[in-house]
């Protein structure tokens, strides 16, 4: 009970400080604005016009929703322990892990709500404009799915960087770390390590590893290959051999990456002097 009133409470706040309307036009006007333009050329090339728009909207995904999920989370302890309020909210029968899962729960939330209204925007512009399959549907929902996971997994992130640093400053710059490390450098850097390894160390199994143990990778993988109906069109979305690793076990993969910096969150907070 005391996580979901937490929870309620981080909702509100996001409603106050209009968190959930400035992220829902924001995704609304991106996903719309790629389905005007990812549907012009359709017709021509005879594509599915809606397993083209979640590819596209899969790569907005990546750059956009974990960039979101941070600043929503950067400051969810360390800025209530700067407005002085952390100590008053720990005054009250709440356990410390109560308070950590309660503000993910309630940030994630607000995430959840603003991906459904902006992506479903842009599913009822196709849906009026155009006739699509209904594997391209489920791949869709799929897609809206793991996109809050995905940003899921950032909340967490976010929210163990702020239960382990002091200074409100500090959490963002370290949100802004963490974003820039998975969504940025972690490809670039991989990629430069195949082409300098010339496939004599990395196999194939490897590769699959190192894939996994970032989680917009594993997004991108899962939805490119999930449906027939998409991975005709995500070409080389996907480092390596995407097909390699079944659906089942991404799912799995990302699930832990909400659950287990999410657990290591915890364990920084109880130990957090107040």
């Amino acid at each position: 009970m005391n996580v979901l009133k937490l929870a309620m409470q981080e909702v509100r706040a996001g409603l106050r400080n209009r968190w959930v309307v400035a992220t829902t036009l924001l995704l609304a006007a991106l996903s719309l604005s790629l389905v005007l333009l990812g549907s012009a050329p359709t017709g021509a090339v005879k594509a599915d016009p809606l397993a083209v728009v979640v590819v596209s909207l899969a790569s907005l995904t990546i750059f956009l929703v974990p960039l979101i999920a941070l600043l929503l989370s950067f400051d969810a302890i360390v800025g209530e322990q700067e407005r002085g309020t952390l100590m008053l909210l720990l005054s009250y029968p709440v356990a410390r892990w109560q308070v950590i899962v309660g503000k993910a729960l309630g940030q994630v939330g607000i995430l959840g709500v603003a991906t459904l209204l902006g992506y479903g925007v842009a599913a009822g512009a196709l849906a009026a404009g155009s006739e699509t399959g209904a594997p391209a549907w489920g791949a869709f929902a799929t897609m809206v799915a793991t996109s809050i996971m995905l940003g899921a997994a950032f909340v967490s992130m976010g929210v163990l960087a702020s239960a382990i640093v002091r200074e409100r400053a500090t959490a963002a710059g370290l949100a802004v770390g963490i974003w820039l490390f998975f969504v940025l450098l972690y490809d670039t850097a991989l990629l430069g390590i195949l082409v300098a390894d010339q496939g004599q160390r990395v196999t194939q199994g490897v590769l699959d590893v190192l894939l996994l143990l970032n989680p917009a990778d594993v997004y991108r993988i899962f939805n490119m290959t999930a449906s027939d109906s998409v991975a005709v069109y995500s070409g080389l979305a996907g480092p390596g051999n995407a097909a390699s690793q079944p659906p089942a076990v991404l799912l799995a993969v990302l699930a832990a990456w909400v659950v287990i910096p999410l657990a290591f969150a915890v364990l920084a907070f109880r130990r957090r002097p107040i």
